[in-house]
């Protein structure tokens, strides 16, 4: 007979983060019988979602703020790699200060938490976590994302960013714990789940693996990532639940060796493999380089026998990920760095002066000019740019199947693949950095053909359909860093005004105008492709 075990099966071993109190009030101890319970007003919830969706939305914690300077001190990194920290310590600096959120995809809002079992609110405490969500995402410059089923194919702007993911766990004792989280797509969109055997479970296999997989992650998410591998779990929602905490390093205490009771442990040697891998991999801070990942959390899980789930994701440039907690001394959220310019040095990273272009001129002759420079060229872009992203680009492909004209706008400008913020009063734009490129490449082709997309501004790789559609068609896919949003609404977006589909929201069609606006040739108009090759 085997005597019965049971523990915790992720025990965290110690909590060092550095929590600010919010307040005092809406806590307080009564006895229930013989026993204490913590009483939480559930107006307390409200404010603790508030409070850290505002923070995170706008600071990033102080660990990750080192590890981009860490990127500017490395005599190995690259030009393109100390580029990318650069801006993004800059754009830091800039939603520090509360106004321009430090990515325009401000995200589905996350919340995990583990309630004590001697904590009683009498509410259903989602209701008011989501109350605190939309508090926040009403009175800041964020974006309304969420997209509501209407019927099967009818979808709408729920115009709130709600509903918020709100996931609920029991626990021991008084306390309550949470890990609040703003999740853009492009990160989420790079989860993986890979459904594996045994025959993964040796370090050959297991290297291989990694080696190829890493690819799939790609520079969409706004590299340097914070990159979670997690090998294992009792079912494949486990799995990922896993690999979102850990990435979010919810996990970083974890004990450091497996037992029988099946507990999770991380394993410091793989993560020092797989970080190493992901250094030669040369895909970089986005442009080719080192700094792909800024480090790596490999997490093993029990299994069933007969499956071997492998979770892979990231989080990205923007780690929007802040810790709370209520305890009988109140309310408390994860402090962040509320002074990220102490990060920049004094002077910024010495690069080759890029290549300007006018983007007013007459399209066939800036396609002419671009045509001069190999990819990798680094460039300069001011003047007239086009945004459009999935449901204009979605409308405009059935305008073209309906044997409508391709609108004149899209033919004579550059298109941006974005989706702003509000604008904060008094200025020209909200923060308005790049979306993922790669969920246009279906369109391409098809708008080539009819003389639009022949400049496309985005982030991230892309298929080779739209490599082979440029070299058909004369066109360029220009790449622009993903992830200093702020910066780019304060210092290169002078002018937006909405031109088409105004139904859409933060969709719609706009015309805006750049001045400096930093981008690179990522695929020309001869089949050449920046990330082919990496």
């Amino acid at each position: 007979m085997i005597d019965f075990i049971y523990q915790d099966p992720y025990p965290i071993l110690k909590d060092d983060t550095q929590y600010r109190k919010i307040t005092s009030d809406f806590v307080k101890v009564e006895k229930f019988g013989e026993r204490e319970v913590l009483t939480v007003d559930p107006k307390g919830l409200e404010l603790l979602a508030e409070e850290a969706l505002t923070d995170v939305s706008f600071m990033l914690r102080t660990s990750h703020l080192q590890k981009l300077r860490n990127i500017l001190d490395d005599p190995e990194a690259t030009d393109n790699d100390r580029f990318v920290a650069y801006n993004l310590l800059q754009n830091a600096t800039v939603a520090a200060e509360g106004q321009l959120p430090s990515c325009q995809d401000t995200g589905t809002a996350i919340v995990m938490a583990k309630k004590g079992e001697s904590i009683f609110t009498g509410v259903d405490d989602a209701e008011w976590l989501s109350r605190g969500i939309f508090n926040t995402y009403q009175k800041r410059n964020l974006r309304y994302s969420q997209i509501v089923p209407i019927s099967m194919f009818e979808e709408k702007n729920s115009g709130s960013n709600l509903p918020a993911q709100i996931d609920i766990y029991a626990k021991k004792g008084n306390a309550y714990e949470f890990l609040f989280m703003a999740k853009g797509g492009g990160s989420a969109n790079k989860t993986y789940l890979y459904q594996q055997t045994k025959s993964l479970l040796n370090e050959k296999a297991m290297d291989a693996f990694v080696r190829a997989k890493i690819k799939d992650l790609g520079t969409s998410a706004c590299p340097p990532y914070h990159l979670a591998l997690v090998i294992g779990g009792t079912s494949a929602e486990a799995n990922l639940s896993a690999v979102k905490k850990a990435s979010a390093g919810y996990y970083d205490n974890l004990p450091t060796t497996g037992n029988m009771a099946g507990q999770a442990f991380r394993d410091h040697e793989w993560e020092q493999k797989v970080q190493q891998i992901c250094q030669e991999s040369a895909i970089g801070a986005q442009f080719g380089g080192k700094y792909f990942t800024h480090d790596v959390r490999v997490i093993r899980l029990p299994r069933h026998a007969a499956s071997c789930p492998v979770g892979l994701g990231v989080s990205c440039s923007a780690d929007r990920n802040i810790k709370g907690k209520i305890t009988k001394d109140g309310i408390y959220v994860e402090q962040l760095e509320v002074n990220p310019k102490q990060f920049l040095p004094e002077t910024a990273p010495h690069l080759e002066a890029p290549v300007e272009i006018d983007l007013n001129m007459p399209m066939k002759d800036m396609l002419a000019k671009l045509s001069q420079y190999p990819i990798k060229t680094r460039l300069k872009l001011s003047g007239t740019v086009i945004v459009a992203r999935d449901i204009a680009h979605a409308k405009i492909m059935e305008m073209l199947e309906a044997g409508q004209p391709m609108p004149e706008y899209f033919k004579n400008h550059p298109v941006y693949y974005a989706g702003p913020a509000k604008t904060p009063e008094g200025m020209a734009s909200g923060s308005f950095g790049p979306t993922t490129a790669g969920r246009m490449d279906v369109y391409v082709d098809e708008f080539q053909k009819h003389g639009g997309s022949m400049i496309m501004l985005a982030k991230g790789n892309r298929t080779k359909q739209v490599t082979d559609a440029c070299n058909k068609y004369g066109g360029f896919y220009l790449g622009s860093i993903g992830g200093p949003a702020a910066i780019l609404a304060q210092d290169n977006i002078l002018k937006v005004e909405v031109v088409d589909f105004e139904e859409l929201g933060m969709e719609a069609v706009r015309k805006i105008t750049v001045k400096d606006f930093p981008a690179f040739i990522i695929t020309d108009d001869k089949g050449n492709d920046f990330f082919e090759n990496l």
